[in-house]
């Protein structure tokens, strides 16, 4: 792996990047339609390369970590490519099928169809925190619907990366899929090319830029963004269901990767005389899952030493607002390693960086309030969020929190696994995204739904054609009575 970091950083010339797209766009012009079964090999080649190359990949990012738990890996990227593709071959044949749309009665015997085509060419920024995953499904699912595909992972991992490109380039000719790897100059050469759909996975703020760049070229973009994403314990939770099982499916979502995930929650609502007893549970579900931090390959460390200082400061700044901070017991010590470990902040204010910006690590701010109500104004103050979790027994409370918030997607008594359902729809809202993918709707997410209509040889709308006069008239009558 050692000589893949050595060329993971190698840039492709602008020029070098605009051959590569041209070939792909030419490529898509000889064939615009690929047949089912071009589309079903293309994805089983992914699918191979992803098998054989396991232990490859899970090296791979684990040394761009500096400690990645291959078990996490293993789920949270390779199973979930596995699944992916698998539903994809699965429902491939029925997804690409021209379908019937009703025709109304005024129109027939003349029918309507729906042609489902792919795009051209899509491109994929993917980002770090997953670098497998969130680079080959949405490019699996750009596959499936005929697209030819260039993808963009991140420089912070830079050894995946290599191995991304290189594993690529020796299962597919460049005109189908290619990978091309650079810093942020290459990501800006890559968002300003004239793609026919543009899928960026990674932060608000960069997302800005990437629409900016896409709308110069009126590309259209998916945004796969994060933000800051709530838990909220219903007044309605008792406090055996915090230390039988809440805590813990907190805790784990937390925890997973280190909390750099998108759809880690973010903070904890509470009822304030639930507050204790749940940071009490989450340290102790934290301490049964990890029992130890440092030496522990099951706690994955930060990405970079500069995203660990970034939350030390964040932790910081609380403390010195004023705020209570519990830190899980461990063995960490921060000069030989990049894990940081899980830490509470209770009495956090608004104008506190750890309630101010989405935290991207383990630290859990536990804000209190006294009636469900306050709950949902608190979470509507803010930006739309990625995911929102809801616990309780209550569901009149349940379904007043579905009903007056909006956020990408939902999990009720559990937390994260709505990411893993293959049918349900993925994707933000507002400052967390647009557009949505996994399943069918990433199918869609890279397909023009194009709308045929068959006129049939006998029309009675030929009524409609001036000289206009009395048949013209009754015609419009009936129309807007039965139409």
């Amino acid at each position: 792996m050692k000589a893949a970091a050595s060329t993971a950083h190698q840039t492709v010339p602008d020029a070098a990047l605009q051959t590569l797209f041209d070939r792909q766009r030419s490529a898509f012009a000889r064939e615009r339609m690929p047949t089912l079964a071009a589309r079903r090999d293309r994805l089983e080649r992914v699918l191979r390369m992803t098998r054989a190359h396991s232990e490859e990949i899970e090296a791979a990012i684990s040394a761009d970590f500096s400690g990645r738990s291959v078990h996490e890996t293993r789920f949270a990227e390779l199973l979930v490519i596995e699944t992916g593709i698998r539903h994809m071959l699965r429902h491939l044949s029925r997804w690409s099928a021209p379908r019937r749309i009703p025709t109304a009665l005024h129109f027939l015997p003349a029918r309507n169809r729906v042609v489902r085509q792919p795009l051209g060419v899509v491109g994929v920024i993917s980002p770090w925190n997953y670098p497998w995953q969130l680079a080959i499904l949405p490019a699996a699912a750009a596959l499936a619907a005929g697209n030819r595909v260039l993808i963009k992972p991140s420089e912070i991992t830079p050894r995946c990366s290599e191995l991304m490109r290189q594993l690529v380039a020796r299962n597919f000719d460049p005109a189908e899929l290619v990978v091309v790897t650079g810093d942020a100059s290459m990501g800006q050469a890559f968002a300003a090319l004239p793609f026919d759909h543009l899928f960026f996975t990674g932060s608000t703020a960069v997302g800005r830029k990437v629409a900016e760049a896409a709308a110069r070229n009126l590309t259209p973009v998916t945004l796969e963004l994060g933000g800051k994403s709530p838990a909220i314990l219903d007044t309605s939770v008792e406090r055996g269901d915090i230390e039988s099982s809440i805590a813990l499916s907190i805790t784990f979502g937390k925890l997973i990767n280190a909390g750099q995930t998108c759809i880690a929650p973010d903070y904890v609502l509470a009822p304030r005389d639930r507050i204790d007893a749940f940071a009490d549970a989450v340290l102790a579900a934290a301490r049964k899952l990890y029992p130890s931090l440092r030496a522990n390959a099951d706690y994955t460390a930060i990405a970079t030493e500069r995203h660990r200082a970034r939350l030390c400061e964040m932790v910081a700044d609380a403390r010195a607002g004023g705020a209570r901070i519990l830190e899980v017991p461990n063995d960490i010590d921060a000069g030989e390693s990049r894990k940081f470990p899980l830490t509470l902040v209770i009495g956090a204010t608004e104008s506190m960086r750890v309630l101010r910006e989405e935290i991207f690590g383990p630290i859990l701010p536990i804000v209190a309030y006294e009636e469900p109500g306050e709950a949902i104004d608190y979470v509507n103050r803010h930006d739309r969020p990625l995911a929102l979790y809801w616990y309780g027994r209550d569901a009149t409370h349940r379904d007043r929190v579905l009903h007056e918030t909006l956020a990408g997607g939902v999990a009720v008594n559990d937390c994260v696994w709505h990411f893993a359902q293959e049918d349900a729809p993925f994707g933000g809202v507002g400052a967390s995204g647009m557009g949505a993918y996994h399943g069918e709707q990433g199918f869609l997410t890279f397909t023009k739904e194009k709308p045929v209509f068959y006129q049939s040889r006998w029309n009675a709308l030929r009524l409609i054609h001036p000289p206009y006069g009395r048949a013209f008239e009754t015609l419009v009558t009936l129309l807007k009575r039965f139409g």
